[in-house]
């Protein structure tokens, strides 16, 4: 036995109840996440490793989304109605689910509406006295809007809670089967409250999903258990361990070797090797996301759009997707991914073509080229699955027409909040759909108001563009708003406030024997997963 399996059968020995750990292999799943988690409550996180060990296992929303279709389907509620003027939304709640417990506090009642007005106000309300526990910044839930559209939240009964709109807002349905929708237990809260100790919600949590957290082991291991009354069936797998491994390699090392069962975004240079192995299945998802180079606008030269364009066609984008993505990945054009609503397929590319490009900056006065910074993230998605390569590709491809950019790189929490300051010149990021709606990206990327809340990452505010977007929120016919948004990606690429690089797959590699584990347009689903 090696000695990463020696430390692994110890650590199972240490966690699991006695006599547990000779049949481990038998009802332990183990998944090795990139990272840490930044918090176990999805509402005051941004990152996809957060969202996987928190909302994805321990929690559940109000809807979710049908695997195929990327429509909402009932979860915790089991139905609504919205109003004749859109602005009016009714849900009812399902009977009979239970929240866990853990050693902090006993539920005493099953969820029901003040669970879901504690989950909003929270979020909303800046004097809720929860609003500012662990530092209370709730991105996502702002991002999106709903601190400005929810007008009131209120408790019909039990089982009814209302939402009242400023305004219509045909993604509003959608952005209730988010990550950070997820749905806590207001009574632990009270209790919380009142023992002093408010910060508990978030490091241990209590939810209505399919696994309970059994222990933390920061930077090295989350244990969770089946939930036993979880309400939509079974947990087939009674221990579910995440082994934190935020090397590439070394998490499809321990696939190959059975420490772990399931991995995550393997990198594309590894999927020969797995697809070889008999013991091993890569599987893949066509996801909706979007890779790009975001120029800030605010800051010169990015604030001449002839600079813009003329970098667009600086990038030989084909190159990147050939030498990075190696089939895992295709070249994009818009800000909307292209299987979803409101894609214009019709709508033009920058092609690669350096003399144009010059000959741009030779008519916004860069004849003789700039300096600028170009920063690379940190870490891997299926949208960029090497930054720092794709980042050197673009620094020759810019130094091909005079334009040198120094690459520059964070930690994934410096850059991100740097990023929405507005400190870059330029950056690689890239978003990955969390609710099917195209008022996800166009908005929450590009939108004007989405300035300040900093996930516009080039700063970029027009207003033609800002309008018809805006406008599509309000329509609820699908045929309406896809035309829009098509109005507004020419607006897009006119400005040119990105270079849209690539939509990726989302890929995944398992052992050949687990079974009922999947991914979808809400990430993870360990409900059903098993060992066969």
């Amino acid at each position: 036995m090696s000695t990463g399996k020696t430390l692994l059968a110890l650590a199972l020995s240490a966690l699991l109840p006695a006599g547990a750990a000779s049949a481990a292999k038998n009802d332990t799943i183990i998944y090795c996440s990139e990272a840490s988690p930044e918090s176990f409550n999805p509402q005051i996180a941004s990152s996809g490793p957060t969202f996987v060990a928190s909302s994805q296992v321990l929690y559940n929303r109000l809807i979710n989304f049908d695997p195929v279709k990327n429509t909402p389907v009932p979860s915790l509620a089991e139905s609504w109605t919205i109003s004749p003027d859109g602005k009016t939304y009714t849900f009812t709640l399902r009977k009979g689910v239970k929240f866990n417990s853990n050693k902090f506090f006993k539920p005493t009642r099953d969820f029901n509406a003040d669970d879901v007005i504690f989950s909003v106000l929270r979020q909303k309300d800046p004097n809720h006295p929860y609003h500012k526990v662990s530092q209370g910044n709730y991105e996502y839930f702002n991002d999106v809007g709903l601190d400005k559209l929810i007008q009131e939240v209120k408790k019909v009964d039990d089982t009814h809670v209302q939402f009242v709109l400023s305004e219509p807002n045909a993604a509003f349905l959608a952005d209730w089967g988010m990550d950070f929708a997820s749905i806590l237990s207001a009574e632990y809260a009270d209790a919380m409250l009142k023992k002093g100790t408010p910060e508990n919600v978030d490091t241990w949590p209590i939810g209505t999903g399919p696994y309970v957290l059994q222990q933390y082991k920061t930077d090295s291991q989350i244990r969770y258990l089946a939930n036993p009354n979880y309400w939509d069936g079974e947990v087939p797998t009674k221990h579910l361990i995440f082994s934190i491994t935020p090397n590439v390699e070394t998490r499809l090392a321990k696939l190959q070797t059975n420490e772990c069962q399931i991995i995550p975004a393997p990198s594309p240079v590894q999927f020969d090797v797995i697809k070889k192995n008999n013991d091993l299945t890569l599987h893949s998802v066509d996801a909706l996301n979007v890779g790009y180079l975001a120029f800030n606008t605010e800051k010169k030269p990015f604030d001449n759009v002839l600079v813009r364009q003329a970098l667009n066609y600086a990038t030989d984008k084909k190159a990147i997707i050939n030498a990075v993505f190696m089939g895992s990945g295709t070249v994009a054009k818009s800000p909307i991914p292209p299987n979803m609503m409101g894609f214009n397929k019709d709508l033009q590319d920058y092609s690669y073509d350096p003399e144009k490009a010059k000959a741009l900056l030779k008519q916004a006065g860069l004849e003789q080229g700039a300096e600028v910074t170009l920063w690379s993230m940190p870490v891997q998605r299926p949208y960029n699955p090497n930054s720092r390569r794709i980042a050197e590709m673009i620094q020759s491809d810019w130094a091909k027409v005079g334009i040198k950019a120094k690459i520059v790189s964070y930690e994934w929490g410096e850059y991100l909040s740097g990023m929405r300051k507005g400190e870059h010149d330029s950056a690689l990021f890239g978003w990955m759909s969390d609710n099917g709606d195209p008022d996800n990206f166009a908005d929450v990327l590009l939108g004007c108001n989405s300035i300040k809340t900093g996930s516009n990452a080039a700063r970029w505010c027009d207003k033609g563009y800002d309008d018809l977007v805006q406008k599509a929120k309000l329509t609820s016919d699908p045929a309406a708003r896809a035309k829009l948004y098509s109005q507004a990606q020419e607006i897009f690429y006119q400005q040119a406030p990105w270079i849209a690089l690539a939509n990726g797959k989302t890929f995944y590699a398992t052992r050949s024997n687990v079974s009922g584990y999947s991914v979808s347009l809400m990430g993870s689903d360990f409900s059903k997963a098993k060992l066969n």
